[in-house]
């Protein structure tokens, strides 16, 4: 009874966020006016249109960018943090697994489940977290170059790109950060792991998601 009620909370946990992350799915398909992403890419593509038309902009494009690199970059550097702890923590459970398996049966406990997802939330925001780096490190060579020059024209286009594929991708970084805290509440007490699941959807993720009035009265426009 205690492992299948162990089962059910993980299964609750792992729910709960999957569903939430299909409605914001769905309603990114319908009415991406609502998101804070799709306003904030519509953000930085204009924001990259009024950069690139003001020549002597170059410098405060590229301190821009770089702050926005820094961001992404703390972001990985967390995750990295994050992962090794994982790792460590999830070898024992796996080396326990792997030698009751050579014994003639698998251990796979909700523990251990939900610690390798922990490992894969966490690489999820690594890799996108550089990414994200790698995208704004080609978009201030972009916006370094002279404004009106034919190599800033010819560019032009792929940068409004990168700076759109950045700014998504650090996004994705910090959601999954955000969703590594029901993942550990559930590793260190399984029955409060949906109830974790629920508030960092009610509480964050919600008011990550949602576009301001002003955001979405811009979206509108456009």
């Amino acid at each position: 009874m205690i492992v299948t009620t162990t089962w059910l909370a993980a299964f609750a946990t792992v729910a709960t966020l999957l569903f939430y992350e299909a409605a914001v799915l769905l309603t990114q398909q319908r009415k991406p006016e609502r998101l804070a992403r799709s306003a904030h890419a519509l953000l930085r593509e204009e924001w990259f249109a009024a950069v690139s038309s003001h020549p002597g902009s170059e410098i405060l494009a590229v301190q821009t960018l770089r702050n926005s690199l820094m961001s992404a970059t703390m972001t990985a550097s967390t995750a990295v943090l994050g992962l090794m702890g994982t790792v460590t923590l999830a070898a024992p459970s796996l080396r326990s697994s792997l030698g009751d398996a050579g014994a003639g049966g698998l251990a796979f406990t909700p523990r251990l489940a939900l610690e390798l997802m922990l490992m894969t939330l966490l690489f999820a925001s690594l890799v996108c977290s550089a990414m994200a780096v790698r995208y704004y490190n080609h978009a201030s060579f972009i916006c370094a170059m002279p404004v009106g020059s034919a190599p800033r024209q010819r560019w032009s286009a792929s940068g409004t790109a990168y700076v759109r594929r950045a700014g998504m991708l650090y996004s994705w970084g910090l959601r999954h950060l955000v969703m590594v805290a029901p993942i550990v509440v559930f590793i260190v007490h399984p029955l409060a792991g949906p109830v974790a699941a629920l508030v960092v959807v009610a509480a964050v993720l919600r008011s990550f998601d949602r576009a301001s009035s002003a955001s979405a009265a811009s979206s509108d426009l456009a």
